[in-house]
């Protein structure tokens, strides 16, 4: 047996045993054979013990392998749901792409509008601006004008609302007198057909000049007009 090595007790005088009236040998059985089982025994548990950590390592190696098998079942299954929205978003990307193609069309076409209107809007301001520039420069000739007029027909003219006009006079009780008498009214001029909103005092041919107006379309006159009625009112 490889490994076990009987003890030795001194030399063996082989002349003195061939001598001797019945020769044996001690050849140690007894200890050989409790050094054998103690080799034998020693080296079960070795074995005995290598066995388990081989099958505690086949164990793991095993649960490793079930675990690797969970994740690639796992990870199939997720491949699959991934190729199957994939196909989803292919399918619906495919169904989007003629819309797509429409709505380009419609916003080049609303790119275009856009062009025209802004265009447009240049001319208008242009146009604005001009209008503007040609309202200033009359303006700055209207209270010339405008006291011109007063002066012409004896009253006073202002704005007292959206085309609504306070036109007063101030008049004279008679020749050579130094009491007056004021007297308004307010004209809206907002509609084709002219209105008189307030007349102080009222006059009693406030009608008939109004109808007037309405006919000749001739402002001038007609406040010349109120001004005699008022006049022959206070008189």
């Amino acid at each position: 047996m490889p490994g076990l090595t009987l003890p030795r007790s001194g030399q063996l005088n082989l002349a003195a045993i061939l001598a001797s009236q019945h020769p044996t040998i001690d050849l140690h059985l007894a200890q050989f054979n409790s050094l054998a089982t103690a080799e034998l025994n020693q080296r079960r548990e070795a074995h005995t013990t290598e066995l388990k950590r081989l099958n505690g390592r086949a164990q793991n190696i095993e649960k490793e392998t079930n675990q690797c098998k969970v994740k690639e079942i796992e990870l199939i299954e997720v491949l699959e749901h991934e190729r199957e929205e994939t196909k989803e978003v292919e399918s619906a990307v495919a169904a989007l792409r003629p819309h797509v193609a429409v709505q380009r069309e419609a916003s080049a076409a609303l790119d275009a509008d856009i062009e025209q209107y802004r265009a447009r809007v240049a001319i208008l301001r242009n146009e604005r601006e001009l209008e503007r520039k040609t309202l200033d420069a009359q303006r700055a000739h209207v209270p010339e004008e405008l006291r011109i007029f007063e002066r012409a027909l004896g009253c006073v003219i202002e704005g007292v609302g959206p085309d609504q006009l306070l036109i007063r006079y101030v008049l004279k009780d008679a020749q050579g007198s130094r009491s007056t008498h004021e007297a308004s009214f307010v004209l809206d001029v907002s509609s084709p057909s002219y209105k008189v909103v307030t007349s102080t005092p009222l006059l009693p041919t406030l009608r008939t000049l109004l109808d007037q107006l309405n006919e000749t379309l001739d402002i001038y006159t007609f406040i010349k007009h109120m001004r005699e009625a008022y006049v022959k009112l206070f008189s």
